[in-house]
């Protein structure tokens, strides 16, 4: 519950922490950045992890001149490229047989099915979609591998995909966090941000719910 908790006061206090780090380790700012995007997109057991609204963070701190926005850019975009793959190459190699069963510590299942239906609906461009999606993002190119979707197939789309995503949150940062109404709501606005990403996914969610009521007559 401490973990959780202390996620959440990160999260929603993004912009105070992030400065603590910028104080506290300079220049490793980035490399510490880098493995928050590269878990939060190749592992599956940390989709919690902050990802739009770091992103967002990061720039703004770049406007200020505390970070450089085209380092963030390319490190950045790098981290959500390999973790990606990372992800691809851990679900064609292990995810069958994880998949497969029905109790999986520290694994939703839930989560991988609407993952593989997302991607049945949308093939390929999933891959790109999922970068904006919390959850569904970190378990797209899983399911990508499972799938075995072939990856130079898979290659093309992670690359624009993380390329778009990480440049549209962190030059987004850069260039409203100084318009007054953004700087003094930044916790309002990584809230919203964070409920904006969220909206698809749960629009699906209840969709999927009542739609399973109606087959059901429940």
């Amino acid at each position: 519950m401490e973990l959780i908790n202390g996620l959440i006061d990160f999260i929603f206090h993004i912009d105070v922490h992030l400065n603590q780090l910028i104080l506290l380790y300079g220049d490793w700012t980035y490399a510490i950045l880098f493995l928050i995007i590269f878990c939060e997109t190749g592992l599956v057991v940390t989709p919690f992890l902050p990802g739009d609204s770091l992103l967002f963070a990061a720039g703004t701190f770049a406007a200020a001149g505390a970070l450089d926005p085209i380092w963030l850019f390319v490190l950045l975009s790098i981290a959500a490229f390999l973790g990606d793959t990372v992800n691809y190459w851990i679900g064609a190699i292990v995810g069958p047989k994880i998949f497969h069963k029905e109790n999986v510590r520290f694994l939703n299942k839930e989560y991988l099915n609407r993952t593989h239906k997302f991607y049945e609906k949308h093939g390929g461009k999933t891959i790109i979609f999922a970068r904006f999606i919390p959850i569904i993002r970190t378990f797209a190119p899983f399911v990508a591998g499972i799938g075995k979707m072939t990856y130079l197939h898979f290659i093309s789309y992670n690359i624009i995909g993380g390329i778009v995503w990480v440049a549209s949150f962190v030059f987004a940062g850069y260039y409203f966090a100084n318009i007054p109404a953004v700087k003094n709501n930044f916790t309002l606005v990584i809230f919203a941000i964070i409920v904006i990403s969220v909206i698809p996914p749960v629009v699906e969610f209840l969709r999927h719910k009542f739609k399973n009521k109606k087959i059901t007559g429940h």
